[in-house]
């Protein structure tokens, strides 16, 4: 499954990541996938905000898959692609490990994102390049 990857980046559970349940809140998945996105597309010099002439993103969808616990201090790998590219819209996949002498997948995931200008408040094309 990783090796379907490209991009990867890392980040460490914080205090503040932990819920109740002293493990990293459902919440904070999303952020994860969020810091793990801007990383990827930084590397093409885009961002959410500036993703080709007059075209940010927006999201329309996202669903996370809980497979463990990820606990404070934790290094989780991200992985990171692209799939399912149309015309207005693609989807980021999302794969959380982390190590534990063996690597256990703590979560996969994916969130829809449609090209959107928001000063006309419509959706546009997203380039394919």
């Amino acid at each position: 499954m990783e090796q379907d990857f490209r991009f990867s980046t890392e980040m460490e559970v914080s205090i503040g990541d932990i819920n109740y349940g002293g493990h990293l809140g459902n919440d904070k998945f999303l952020v994860l996938f969020q810091e793990a996105r801007l990383r990827y597309l930084d590397q093409f010099g885009f961002s959410e905000m500036s993703i080709g002439e007059d075209v940010s993103l927006i999201m329309s969808q996202a669903q996370v898959n809980f497979k463990a616990e990820a606990f404070w201090g934790d290094r989780l790998k991200i992985l990171v692609r692209i799939s399912h590219l149309e015309k207005i819209r693609f989807t980021f996949d999302y794969l959380i490990i982390k190590d534990e002498g063996a690597e256990v997948i703590v979560a996969t995931g994916f969130t829809k994102m449609v090209g959107f200008n928001y000063k006309e408040r419509k959706v546009k094309n997203v380039d394919r390049r």
